[in-house]
């Protein structure tokens, strides 16, 4: 049985750039990754033992670049913080309030154009 969700795999172009949105944007963190035998790596969420996304660096960017999989979520926190990251760079976001459950969600696109939500508590305010 299922008991959630383990890591996101993406592959990137620019290792700058890419770290740059999910590390500097985002603030996950990179962390150990054991050797593969190829270039890559892994980061984790605050407080969290596990990597959430995974990073190849050596593979080629396929032609349709979201696949079958539309976006990756992630629970955050800060929302007025966030927003002000994303505007301090002028990165283009989508905000909205989803109906009924009132969660802030925030979309986005990393710099490989994958589609990236995160998820903030209703009662957070701008």
């Amino acid at each position: 049985m299922i008991h959630g969700m383990n890591h996101f795999t993406i592959t990137a172009e620019n290792r700058d750039a890419t770290l740059g949105f999910y590390c500097g944007l985002l603030g996950l963190k990179e962390g150990h990754r054991p050797d593969l035998g190829f270039p890559g790596t892994w980061l984790y969420a605050d407080g969290n033992p596990q990597a959430v996304l995974h990073i190849y660096w050596d593979r080629p960017m396929p032609s349709g670049r979201t696949g079958v999989i539309d976006h990756m979520a992630f629970t955050a926190s800060d929302l007025k913080a966030v927003k002000a990251r994303f505007d301090a760079v002028g990165l283009k976001y989508d905000l909205r309030q989803q109906a009924g459950a009132g969660t802030w969600q925030l979309f986005s696109f990393d710099p490989n154009g994958a589609k990236v939500e995160l998820d903030f508590d209703p009662a957070e305010t701008l």
